[in-house]
């Protein structure tokens, strides 16, 4: 199995719009959101490896949140997590492939997390 490394944020909060019900369209809705980016690492990292060897959590923290277009109402999460996996795909030509959890906060009832997980690999 080639080495690889796996970049991750999870858990982040953010409103989106989103939905296809009458009660979930015209306000935004939390979402429970952990990426996982998959690049081929270095050769080795040592305590004075550059950043640009890796890449910055920031970036993906950025897909899930800022990068999201404004006034844009997703229909399906499904929509959102390819979004965010473009994103970074576009972002730097290194990701092999982006995993995106996305939970639906808003109809949960009791604490079940309900939601989807999208796995792209670059095309």
């Amino acid at each position: 199995m080639p080495d690889s490394l796996i970049l991750e944020v999870a858990d982040l909060q953010v409103d989106v719009l989103t939905g296809i019900y009458s009660e979930e369209t015209g306000r935004p809705q939390p979402l429970r959101i952990s990426i996982a980016a998959r690049m081929k690492p270095a050769h080795a990292y040592s305590p004075d490896t550059p950043l640009s060897e890796s890449k910055n959590y920031m970036d993906l923290k950025f897909a899930a949140s800022e990068a999201l277009p404004a006034g844009v109402h997703f229909k399906l999460i499904e929509a959102v997590a390819d979004h965010i996996c473009e994103t970074l795909f576009v972002g730097d030509g290194r990701i092999e492939a982006v995993t995106v959890k996305i939970v639906k906060l808003a109809i949960a009832e009791a604490d079940e997390k309900i939601g989807i997980t999208l796995t792209r690999e670059r095309r």
